[in-house]
């Protein structure tokens, strides 16, 4: 395994940081805890149980399904394999790898000859990308200068087109990542040749997105996952234009979409379109895990910290709440205020009746394929190199990194329960002295992050943004942190609030009834489908001043469990107050529009408990509000 991802070559713009490859981080603790339950459930069993990535795909040289499904999978499937060190599942995964590489015809051309379609090839490159870095195979090098000599001859004949043609950008990432280990000049050609054949995504996040709940007709630009990977699309450019345009066009891209479609934990809806801002219409689970792949793009190339932070927010709330704690389950849409998840009628922009329910292909089996990834790329993004050997803490979570720098073996165990606690404590081993600098991230929640090193009180780290400490770190460092987050009230429409601490956000969380329904898979437990029904009331508003929160609320802790996003003893609480809302009723099988706030009641207060907004699958998570 090569000890770091090389910079940018020229005439590529470095981009701010670099990648570490496959391997060099290990997750421990709660982490380690849900890569291990995804190896048992829906990653580890699903070509058991799901034949679109079963034996007979045509990705393995069978007769079943020919485009996307199997390379979305391997996107995910190859990076858990080899940070969990799983023997089996590596096993599993270089069946994929071994069948791609032997499809390679003699024009450089691979897969199913019964698909020729560019795109699922797309995300085959991000696979082997990956592979290689993990095991140094010497055949995946020469096999992409095959294919992108084949590209290069034949997208001028046969261009870019539908899904493609708006993915361009996950095409280019892997020629820039072939380019930066031979310096090949052809490929510079081939990734001019993407960018021009690739929709114009920031011409579109500027002057063309739409500025409410899109309902006109299908359209690759308003298409919710494909806008989720296109978030990263200008960045991508910026790195072959040096055009400060196409740099800031990211930053118009995530304004916009906040103002017109954006959700309180950073993420947008589409629900298969995007959508708007009410909290009950849906995002799909691929644009959850391609949004964050998106985010993991962006730190490396712009180096700014608020997409981590957004980062964050998205996977440590969006991606658990969508699927279930075990693993097993999944969604197609999740709702804000998701009340009820049954085969029903609702008010999304373009999917079907049962696209809230939890099992293993509702509305359709994309998302299926494709929420491998999500944890799996997050952990590989924990950690990220800087400049003259320099090191990030981009993203907090425990896991242990191994590096070389110059000639000491570098070993950091960071230990911690973040996101339920707030302290993050870095353990060295080295095998001799080491200068570097180390770079932590400053979240804009923080009001104040204290240090210490090997029990010493330092300076505290100033942000928002990455703060820097540089000195010869020696075997048997401690370096702890302990951030102080403040309660932070999100403004919503009419009123209403949601309430984050830290990067979690909270919900009311309600009781829930699963019930088993008929699947096309037939008995394949612990598999299956369900509905969800509510056992709980779920129509409050929260007593409490948004300009002053931490007047109403309370922080309560417990331990953190496997699993670690269950709702039965969610390890961080917050207490509150709240009124019953009786004419807050269903509308269209969903809670209605959250009501006006300020909302006045007569209704007794009551204690209420929110969670962390992953570990609810039933959920109130905008709330109107009552004076305090």
């Amino acid at each position: 395994m090569s000890d770091t991802q090389l910079p940018n070559r020229f005439p590529l713009q470095s981009g701010a940081f670099g990648g570490l490859p496959l391997g060099s981080i290990r997750p421990t603790g709660w982490l380690r805890d849900q890569l291990g339950l995804q190896a048992e459930g829906l990653t580890g069993k699903l070509g058991d149980v799901w034949p679109d990535v079963g034996p007979n795909s045509a990705w393995l040289g069978g007769t079943g399904e020919d485009w996307e499904r199997g390379p979305y999978y391997c996107d995910g499937l190859i990076p858990l394999s080899y940070l969990l060190d799983d023997a089996d599942l590596r096993d599993l995964a270089n069946r994929w790898v071994e069948w791609t590489l032997g499809s390679q015809g003699p024009d450089g051309f691979f897969g199913p000859r019964t698909n020729v379609d560019w795109w699922p090839r797309m995300i085959v490159l991000k696979v082997l990308c990956q592979y290689a870095e993990a095991t140094d195979d010497p055949r995946v090098i020469p096999f992409l200068e095959r294919y992108f000599a084949h590209q290069l001859a034949r997208l001028p004949r046969r261009p870019l087109e539908k899904w493609g043609q708006a993915r361009g950008a996950e095409n280019l990432l892997a020629v820039y990542w072939l380019y930066d280990r031979t310096g090949d000049p052809s490929l510079l050609q081939l990734a001019d040749l993407l960018i021009g054949q690739t929709l114009s995504w920031g011409d579109f996040f500027a002057n063309g997105l739409p500025k409410a709940k899109y309902t006109t007709a299908f359209n690759h630009l308003t298409h919710v996952v494909n806008v989720a990977m296109a978030v990263k699309e200008p960045g991508l450019r910026f790195l072959r234009t040096g055009s400060s345009a196409d740099r800031d066009a990211v930053y118009t891209a995530l304004a916009n979409l906040d103002r017109y479609h954006g959700q309180s934990t950073g993420i947008f809806s589409g629900d298969e379109w995007l959508a708007g801002r009410e909290p009950t219409q849906g995002v799909e689970l691929c644009a959850v895990v391609e949004f964050m792949f998106s985010l993991e793009n962006l730190v490396r190339v712009l180096g700014d910290a608020t997409f981590a932070d957004r980062l964050e927010r998205v996977a440590y709330n969006n991606l658990p709440a969508t699927i279930t704690a075990d693993l097993r389950a999944r969604q197609y849409d999740q709702q804000w205020n998701q009340v009820l998840c049954t085969v029903a009628k609702r008010d999304w922009t373009n999917n079907g009746d049962d696209s809230n329910i939890f099992g293993i292909e509702p509305n359709f089996g994309c998302c299926t394929a494709n929420l491998h990834q999500g944890w799996p790329k997050l952990a590989s993004s924990l950690w990220l190199r800087a400049p003259n050997a320099g090191l990030v803490a981009a993203v907090y979570a425990p896991n242990q990194l191994r590096v070389k720098i110059g000639e000491a073996d570098v070993t950091i165990d960071e230990e911690t329960a973040y996101p339920f606690e707030d302290s993050v404590r870095f353990r060295l081993a080295t095998t001799q002295p080491v200068e570097f600098q180390l770079f932590l991230r400053v979240p804009e929640w923080c009001e104040r992050v204290t240090v210490r090193l090997n029990g010493e009180r330092q300076p505290d780290l100033t942000g928002p943004g990455f703060s820097t400490i540089k000195r010869a770190w020696r075997n048997g460092d401690v370096l702890a942190l302990d951030l102080t987050p403040r309660l932070q009230v999100h403004r919503r429409p009419r009123g209403a609030i949601a309430i984050q601490r830290g990067p979690l956000h909270f919900a009311l969380p309600i009781g829930e009834d699963w019930r088993e329904i008929p699947n096309k898979f037939g008995n394949i437990a612990p598999f299956g489908n369900w509905e969800v029904y509510p056992t709980t009331p779920w129509n409050y508003s929260l007593v409490v001043d948004p300009g002053a929160p931490e007047r109403s609320l309370r922080v309560e802790r417990g331990n953190v469990g496997n699993p670690p996003f269950a709702g039965a003893n969610a390890p961080i609480r917050l207490r509150a107050r709240a009124h019953r809302v009786p004419d807050w009723k269903l509308v269209n099988n969903s809670a209605g529009p959250v009501p006006e706030s300020p909302f006045h009641s007569d209704a007794p207060i009551e204690d209420v408990t929110l969670v962390p907004y992953g570990c609810a699958r039933l959920r109130v998570a905008e709330f109107p509000h009552s004076p305090s």
